[in-house]
């Protein structure tokens, strides 16, 4: 039986600052290609540093008692770079120079060719993480959407198509991710918003189609961006209650700092939900009661069994000790929210 109101991360955890540049990354938008010059070992000690840095990650959330742990998605330079950039169709090496929604100029992956997956990515990571807990596991992906918002096209006359070429690279990647022994499986969905016309005709099919067939929890994560970059974030989401025609399991989303209007869950029956209620904006770390309020606000629009407490968004760019402190708060609080649960039953 799964224990009522459980913690997870939603991704990234801080990569130490012996094995990578944390002033470079911090100072660059989000890579889309390849930017192995943020890693400071050499190319031949880097797997086996990346490994370790991988089992600090793994003890620290053990140690803040969080359920459903990730891998920290430490050997990866941004979220969705590493799988985007090892599909057959897609020219990293030659990118496209662009303006960024930011406004900065940025490379972007060039779409050249039909979009295949030939080879495992993400395999070894999950293998690697299963060997070395013995709690739930989750892997996370890029979706199909947001890898097609991340890269210029420039072979597939309908952009659609491509949205759903993505989507079969991703099933093919996910059977695999299932087999090594992820319990969960999350798409990262963050550019639903961007263009919220073309989700509504494009997003669910392809979410589908990534997901389809597989039997390990699924989950689709929204949000509004890091917060080390984006602020003056929107109060509501321009596309989720469409999420609920999803076959994922779970929909997370981010809410603590930009205090979405937590109404918005009722258009998601049916889905469990993942919400943020730690503010990655704020240098300061939640009090447990602070965590404890966040959940009960949740609990007015959604029955506990359906509550999952998480961060708002990966946690990439803040430093070690306040990510633990924050991860210790929050497994603290939810502790609270479910005494009182399990007192009132």
């Amino acid at each position: 039986m799964q224990k009522l109101i459980p913690t997870t991360v939603v991704g990234s955890y801080p990569q130490p600052d012996w094995l990578v540049d944390r002033e470079k990354l911090k100072s660059q938008s989000v890579p889309r290609v390849r930017a192995t010059d943020i890693w400071r070992i050499e190319e031949r000690w880097l797997e086996a540093a990346q490994d370790d840095a991988t089992v600090l990650a793994i003890r620290d959330m053990e140690r803040a008692g969080i359920d459903i742990i990730t891998d920290g998605e430490i050997r990866r330079e941004s979220y969705s770079n590493r799988f985007v950039t090892e599909l057959e169709g897609v020219d990293s090496r030659n990118p496209a120079i662009v303006t960024l929604p930011t406004g900065r100029q940025g490379a972007l992956p060039r779409i050249v060719s039909k979009i295949r997956r030939t080879h495992a990515v993400e395999v070894r990571d999950v293998e690697f993480l299963r060997r070395n807990t013995d709690r739930m596991i989750k892997i996370t992906l890029p979706g199909p959407f947001t890898m097609s918002r991340q890269c210029h096209n420039e072979f597939y006359k309908d952009p659609d198509e491509m949205v759903m070429d993505f989507a079969a690279a991703l099933n093919a990647e996910a059977k695999e991710l299932e087999k090594a022994g992820a319990d969960v499986i999350q798409l990262d969905e963050p550019w639903l918003r961007q263009d919220p016309e073309a989700a509504k005709r494009v997003a669910v099919p392809a979410i589908n189609a990534a997901l389809e067939g597989l039997s390990a929890t699924t989950a689709v994560h929204l949000c509004f961006g890091y917060a080390h970059l984006v602020s003056g974030k929107p109060g509501g989401y321009a596309f989720l209650a469409e999420l609920a025609d999803t076959i994922a399991d779970q929909i997370s989303i981010e809410a603590a700092q930009p205090k979405v209007d937590l109404g918005v869950l009722e258009d998601l029956s049916g889905k469990s939900i993942m919400l943020g209620v730690i503010d990655l904006g704020d240098p300061e770390i939640e009090t447990p009661e602070k965590i404890a309020e966040r959940l009960r606000a949740g609990l007015k629009h959604l029955p506990s069994e359906r509550l999952i407490a998480a961060p708002d968004c990966g946690m990439k760019y803040l430093s070690r000790d306040v990510a633990f402190g924050k991860l210790k708060a929050m497994v603290d609080g939810a502790a609270i929210v479910r005494a009182e649960l399990q007192g009132a039953a």
